[in-house]
């Protein structure tokens, strides 16, 4: 019978046990992993480095390596880089190029930001039915977004900018950048001696440029250093072929999906 006890007060013990860490257990919150958006280095040709802030050493990429947003990236001369994201979206980027990912896609956004410095880049853009998202290359006074599939992006040092559409439609904005004495306004500048009373001329309204155009594919428009645009205008295939351009549309040409084969 103290047996039979025992056993009883024990069983009870131990559902209540239960019972309490299926409470803690139920109250406690749930926790997801999200991503940061990433970008992998899928080939690489000659030598490539990045770091996360300008505080940060540089460290040389590898094939597989994973670039994320906030990354500075510099391509060596003669050298080639190509990203793909989550999506199979491809950007490319020719030897010389300095970029930055303002943003990559993750589990909360879709959109691509890049800012592109100097150099030259290409972009493959999957398109999904519904998905509607932000995929950008801006350089210091352009930024060209996809609405469609295939364009390149070339800057200059002089800030010149070249744009090119290959597939689908690119939407191109910019505006002309300050002047020099509108910079040294609002970077600031030390003060210096004026000789007598002069009468000093008041500040001038800086008038800024502001436009947006939408190329279409084997369209193309030059951006000049001043941020204004020329006419856009149709370019031929002919004009258009160099290294850079055949490599493009071999490595495209090889990463196209394959159709099913014959059972």
């Amino acid at each position: 019978m103290m047996r039979k006890k025992t056993l009883i007060v024990l069983l009870i013990l131990l559902f209540g046990v239960l019972f309490v860490q299926h409470t803690v257990a139920a109250r406690k919150p749930m926790t997801v992993r999200v991503g940061k958006g990433n970008a992998k280095v899928n080939y690489l040709d000659g030598s490539a480095q990045a770091r996360t802030s300008a505080t940060q050493p540089w460290r040389e990429l590898r094939v597989g390596q994973i670039l994320r947003g906030g990354d500075e990236v510099e391509v060596a001369k003669g050298g080639r880089l190509e990203l793909v994201l989550p999506d199979n979206s491809v950007l490319r980027f020719a030897g010389g190029s300095v970029f930055k990912i303002n943003a990559a896609p993750d589990e909360e956004s879709p959109d691509v930001d890049v800012h592109l410095a100097v150099g030259k880049s290409w972009a493959k853009v999957q398109s999904a039915v519904g998905v509607k998202r932000k995929f950008n290359i801006s350089t210091d006074n352009a930024v060209a977004g996809v609405r469609g599939t295939v364009y390149r992006v070339n800057a200059e040092e002089d800030k010149s900018v070249l744009v090119r559409v290959y597939e689908g439609e690119v939407e191109v904005s910019g505006k002309s950048p300050a002047s020099a004495d509108r910079r040294e306004e609002i970077f600031g500048k030390k003060p210096v001696p004026i000789e007598g009373p002069k009468p000093v001329a008041g500040p001038k309204p800086i008038t800024m440029e502001e436009w947006t155009m939408l190329l279409k594919a084997m369209q193309q428009v030059v951006i000049r250093p001043d941020g204004s645009a020329d006419k856009p205008r149709t370019f031929t295939l002919e004009e258009d072929r160099d290294d850079w351009v055949d490599w493009n549309r071999e490595r495209d040409e090889k990463l196209k999906p394959k159709p099913w084969g014959r059972w």
